[in-house]
C-alpha cells in the first residue's frame, strides 16, 4: 500500500508538469484527486490492512494527497502566469497599472469539513459508499423499520416526487444497499446530499450534507460504537472535545442515543447555537435493530453492528467558530475566503 502511494505521487507530480495547459490540469487533477480517481482507489484498500497498519498508511495517505494538491496549484498558477504575460506582451505595458495575481480556487468549507470526517474514518478501516439522492419509499423508510404512518413519512417533513419517488432525508438507504449487496463483515461510511422540509434558522436547513457509519460483524457492541466515535471526536477537534450520549429513538437502531460534543464556540458556557445549552447534537446512533439486519438477509442471531449519522454542517460550524449555518449557502465570497 505505501508503494502504491509512493508511485502514484510520482506519477501524478510527473501529470501535472507534463500539462501544458489549464484543461490539461484539470483533467489530471480528477484523474488524481476527483471522487473516483486513483487516490480515492487506493486509499479504499486501507479496509484490507491489518489494524496495526491503518493508522501509518492512513497518515502516510493524507500526505501524499497534500503533496498532489500542491502540485496542482504550482502548476496550475504556472499556466496562469504564462497566459497573463503572454497576452501583456501583445499590449502595450501601462507601468502604472497594479500587479495582477493569479487567484488559486479553494475547497468549499463544507466538502473539505466533508473530506477531511472521510479521511480520519478511512483511518479507521471503514470504505465509502454512495447512493442516489431521489429514493423510493421502501429504501427510505420500509426496510429501516420504519412503522406506519411515522411522522417522518408525512409531507409536511418529506420532499416527495410521487407516491413512491422522494429525495432522501437521510443517507441511511445507502446501507440497506449497501448489505443487500454485501456479506459481512460491513465496514463503510456514506456521505451525501440530504432534504428535509426545517425552517431555515441559525442552526437548520432544508438541504444539507450528512455522513453515516454503518459496521456489522460478530460482537460488535455499544462499546464499540462509543470507542469508534470518541477517536473520530479526538482527531477531529482535539482532546479537550468531550462527547455525550443520551437515550434516544430511531427506528432502525436499538438501543439508540443522541451524540452531543461540547459547543467549542462557547466552551459549554450556553449560546444561541447551542440553545443555550453548551452541547451541540451532531447526530443520533445505536445499535442496528435486528429487523433491519434480518430484512436484507442477515442472521441476526449472529451478527450485530452499529450505525451513527452526523450532520457535515454543525461539525464545520464547531471546526471554523461559525454561528449561523446560512452563511454556508450565501455564496458571499467575503465569507468564503476566509477558508
Amino acid at each position: 500500500m505505501e508503494e502504491k502511494l509512493e508511485q502514484l505521487a510520482q506519477e501524478a507530480v510527473a501529470a501535472f508538469a507534463a500539462a501544458q495547459n489549464e484543461a490539461q490540469v484539470e483533467q489530471a487533477r480528477i484523474e488524481y484527486l476527483g471522487r473516483h480517481g486513483q487516490l480515492r482507489k487506493v486509499t479504499q484498500g486501507l479496509a484490507d490492512l491489518p489494524a496495526e497498519h491503518r493508522p501509518a498508511v492512513g497518515k502516510l495517505a493524507n500526505q501524499i494527497a497534500r503533496q498532489i494538491q500542491e502540485a496542482f496549484a504550482q502548476r496550475q498558477a504556472e499556466l496562469q502566469a504564462a497566459a497573463a504575460s503572454g497576452e501583456q506582451a501583445a499590449e502595450i505595458i501601462d507601468v502604472t497599472l497594479p500587479g495582477r495575481t493569479p487567484r488559486v480556487g479553494k475547497q468549499h468549507p463544507l466538502l473539505a469539513t466533508l473530506e477531511e470526517m472521510i479521511d480520519i474514518f478511512l483511518g479507521l478501516g471503514f470504505t465509502v459508499a454512495e447512493g442516489p439522492e431521489v429514493e423510493n419509499y421502501y429504501y427510505s423508510f420500509e426496510a429501516l423499520n420504519y412503522p406506519e404512518l411515522h411522522p417522518a413519512m408525512d409531507e409536511q417533513m418529506t420532499f416527495y416526487l410521487s407516491a413512491e419517488a422522494l429525495l432522501r432525508s437521510q443517507t441511511s438507504p445507502v446501507q440497506i444497499r449497501v448489505m443487500e449487496q454485501q456479506q459481512p463483515p460491513v465496514r463503510i461510511v456514506a456521505p451525501g446530499r440530504c432534504f428535509r422540509r426545517d425552517t431555515v434558522d441559525a442552526t437548520h436547513c432544508h438541504t444539507f450534507y450528512q455522513l453515516e457509519g454503518l459496521l456489522v460483524d460478530e460482537g460488535v457492541t455499544f462499546a464499540d460504537l462509543k470507542g469508534t466515535l470518541e477517536v473520530f471526536a479526538r482527531e477531529m477537534f482535539g482532546p479537550q472535545c468531550h462527547m455525550r450520549f443520551r437515550p434516544d429513538f430511531f427506528p432502525f437502531t436499538e438501543p439508540s442515543a443522541e451524540v452531543a460534543l461540547t459547543c467549542i464556540i462557547c466552551g459549554g458556557e450556553g449560546c444561541r447555537v447551542c440553545s443555550q445549552t453548551g452541547w451541540l447534537e451532531i447526530g443520533g446512533s445505536g445499535m442496528v435493530d435486528p429487523n433491519v439486519l434480518a430484512g436484507v438477509g442477515y442472521d441476526a442471531e449472529k451478527y450485530t453492528g452499529f450505525a451513527f449519522g452526523m450532520g457535515v454542517e454543525r461539525l464545520a460550524m464547531l471546526r471554523h467558530g461559525i454561528d449561523d449555518i446560512r452563511l454556508f449557502y450565501t455564496g458571499d465570497m467575503r465569507f468564503l475566503e476566509q477558508f
